[in-house]
């Protein structure tokens, strides 16, 4: 599965509407509403977490996945060792990350593609990422209707 950096993950396209989402992939094996009001798709396959924000019209604006196969730039992410995915990747040109650290994990944050590999034990367990804010601090939506 393709994280598509500043798009989305897959087919999903940050901007899309649950509907939209739901014609893609069907209903969602579960949902809910985070402590915003945003409202939360689970898709226990392929291991995705879709936030939509409330704040603007409830389109799709962050993803959260753990899917076995998810890829950046052609390099296999999940599993492996932080390290060395990083050096894949600055390899690739994604060359400035920021570290974060709490309880047994390591967040690093790649801030131009608004991207996070999260690590547990020296190993990629999650990929978080988000929609494009742009210069006129509006978000980049990438669906267009």
């Amino acid at each position: 599965m393709k994280i598509n950096l500043k798009n989305g993950i897959d087919k999903l396209l940050f901007g899309m509407k649950q509907n939209d989402v739901i014609a893609l992939y069907g209903k969602p094996t579960k949902q809910y509403k985070d402590e915003d009001e945003n409202v939360v798709f689970l898709f226990n396959e392929p291991k995705l977490r879709l936030t939509f924000y409330m704040e603007e019209d409830f389109k799709l604006g962050y993803i959260i996945g753990s899917d076995a196969d998810l890829e950046v730039l052609e390099t296999k992410v999940m599993g492996r060792e932080i390290a060395d995915v990083k050096k894949d990747l600055v390899a690739k040109g994604l060359t400035k990350w920021t570290e974060e650290e709490f309880d047994t994990f390591e967040n690093s944050f790649n801030e131009d593609n608004w991207m996070i590999l999260q690590s547990e034990f020296g190993h990629v367990v999650k990929v978080e990422v988000g929609a494009i804010i742009n210069d006129k601090d509006e978000f980049d939506w990438k669906f267009k209707k």
